[in-house]
């Protein structure tokens, strides 16, 4: 392969939060990083992220893809969450990377695509047409994310009351994503991890209960754990979906009452050669950050 500062690597989703922390990986690697974005906010926040070539473009726009994908070595895919359509636009990236004779190409899935729920299941179609594309594929199955926490640890923080709309006992596999990032950016500049599907979590899977004992110990002061009704939770967290998409994010959280989330730090450890972040260290950057006003990522 090419040295890493002569590769081109496009990151689908450069703005958002988990594109945006593998193209800073594959920019701190030294990879030119090409953002595929639809407008100009998206083009400031993904050079932000450390994208030096734009893209205009939309998942929807074959043209649009083909032009994205001329001179690029790599892709890295994350689709967006809950539209109905993710698993087509899955499926014409990597039509296009096909196409195109694209060398590496990397999807962030999700842990247990086959659970049941509709945005997991959306995934599947895509994993079926990168097993026959022919391509140098790596697909990732990352856990919970960790920085979906960090809306809640500000709640947190302001009122001493750790509040999610599933059950407190409920035990979560979870995950930094800048560990998933490094592993993308493992994917698209070695062969180390070709041709394999890992799932990525972080040690330990810990109910409402255990994560409020760590934000009060990051805190200093004491964080209660507390259950609310969806609606109650989507009221204040205003997530960004409406209509058949917020449906779907309210049955993942009865999911996670009625069956948890599972999941194992052993293969993530393998590949980052370390220990993966920690929700305790998580939560100590947070609290660092918040006296620094500075974002953690």
């Amino acid at each position: 392969m090419k040295e890493p500062e002569e590769r081109t690597v496009l990151v689908v989703g450069a703005s958002g939060r988990s594109g945006g922390l593998v193209a800073a990986e594959l920019a701190r690697r030294g990879v030119t990083v090409r953002a595929l974005v639809r407008n100009a906010a998206a083009t400031e926040t993904a050079r932000a992220n450390g994208a030096t070539e734009i893209a205009l473009g939309d998942l929807r726009d074959l043209d649009s893809l083909k032009a994205a994908l001329q001179d690029v070595e790599g892709v890295y895919h994350v689709g967006p969450p809950f539209v109905t359509d993710e698993a087509e636009l899955g499926i014409s990236i990597v039509e296009a990377a096909r196409r195109a004779g694209i060398r590496k190409f990397v999807f962030s899935s999700v842990i247990h695509p086959a659970n049941g729920l509709a945005n997991h299941a959306s995934k599947l179609p895509v994993e079926q047409a990168i097993l026959r594309a022919n391509l140098d594929y790596t697909i990732l199955y990352p856990a919970t994310l960790f920085q979906n926490m960090a809306e809640a640890w500000k709640g947190a923080a302001k009122t001493g009351v750790f509040a999610e709309p599933f059950a407190k006992a409920a035990r979560l596999a979870r995950v930094d994503y800048r560990d998933v990032a490094e592993v993308a950016a493992e994917a698209l500049t070695s062969d180390r991890l070709a041709y394999g599907a890992f799932e990525l979590a972080a040690d330990g899977m810990y109910n409402r209960f255990e994560i409020a004992g760590m934000m009060s110990v990051a805190l200093g002061r004491s964080v209660e754990a507390a259950e609310v009704t969806f609606e109650q939770w989507a009221a204040i967290a205003k997530p960004p979906f409406q209509g058949e998409q917020l449906a779907q994010l309210e049955r993942v959280f009865q999911s996670y009452s009625d069956f948890g989330s599972a999941g194992n730090s052993l293969t993530l450890r393998a590949i980052l050669g370390r220990q993966p972040r920690t929700l305790h260290q998580f939560f100590a950057e947070l609290a660092a950050a918040s006296h620094e006003g500075v974002a953690v990522g």
